[in-house]
């Protein structure tokens, strides 16, 4: 059997955009929070030096450069852990690239509880919902290497404000090479008539594909939602609100609820926090009954 390919597409982000300069995107420059080797930009900037921004440990002002270099014609990729791009620098996203919907693209590393042993000052799991309020941004978070890396191109073609979240632990490749990513699109990963069998890919959080979620709905009857994000504001609240409106289903979502995080190796807090196929699998088994 041959041995299962795991990226981090935190690694996805940093070869993404060193192949967009490569492939002639020269209006692209990247910058980072003194976090190169973390958030992997540190793959752009040895290629390309003079296109990549150290702008030290203030993320509130590197958001306020991107800005500003957004209106010059630049496209900035903004890059730090999604618990400074998100949460420190709150502010100057918002009100410097929200409110005037410049075409900013920021690049949040490190998110959720896998980040592991630096714990829940570290872990952010509230980013989904703090972008998501901002009108105009879109907010997407890509299963494996191959959609990172289209997630990244897609993220430069389009013109406006992205938040992409981009996870520290290597993932399984699922994804083959010919996979077309589309921002606002599920991707139906195994069709089925109920909520045990029906699995959709749904990395675009923010414009969500309402017509994905109904039509799963009216096949299945019911739905589970899993983020490695709280449980309030994320994916799952998306959902609800789609399908208390539209469609009323019953709903179970599964994801971080209401609590801090705390330090422990990555892989075991997924499975602590329910974030892991057996959980899963039982919350389906039980909501089938």
């Amino acid at each position: 059997m041959a041995e299962v390919k795991k990226i981090a597409t935190r690694e996805s982000y940093g070869n993404a955009l060193k192949e967009l300069a490569a492939g002639g995107a020269d209006n692209l420059v990247v910058l980072d929070a003194d976090l190169a080797g973390a958030t992997k930009t540190g793959i752009f900037k040895k290629a390309y030096p003079d296109r990549h921004f150290n702008c030290g440990i203030a993320e509130a002002d590197m958001m306020s450069v991107a800005a500003g270099l957004s209106t010059m014609g630049l496209v900035p990729f903004a890059s730090s852990f999604a618990m400074f791009a998100a949460g420190r620098a709150f502010e100057q996203v918002r009100n410097s690239i929200g409110y005037p919907h410049l075409n900013v693209k920021i690049g949040a590393t490190h998110a959720g509880i896998s980040v592991g042993e630096d714990g829940a000052s570290h872990q952010c799991c509230e980013d989904f919902a703090l972008m998501r309020v901002i009108p105009g941004m879109t907010v997407i978070c890509p299963a494996d290497d191959v959609e990172a890396r289209q997630v990244v191109k897609a993220a430069y073609e389009m013109e406006g404000p992205v938040y992409m979240r981009f996870a520290r632990l290597a993932t399984e490749v699922f994804h083959n090479e010919d996979y077309q990513f589309e921002i606002g699109k599920a991707e139906v990963i195994r069709a089925g008539s109920d909520v045990s069998a029906e699995v959709i890919n749904m990395a675009t959080i923010k414009p969500l594909d309402e017509a994905a979620v109904l039509a799963t709905a009216k096949k299945t009857g019911k739905v589970i939602t899993v983020e490695e994000h709280s449980i309030i504001g994320g994916l799952g609240e998306a959902v609800c609100s789609v399908l208390s409106e539209q469609l009323p289903t019953p709903v179970r979502r599964i994801g971080v609820n209401d609590e801090f995080g705390h330090s422990g190796p990555g892989a075991d807090l997924l499975v602590q926090f329910g974030l892991c196929a057996d959980h899963i699998a039982q919350v389906a088994a039980d909501f089938v009954k």
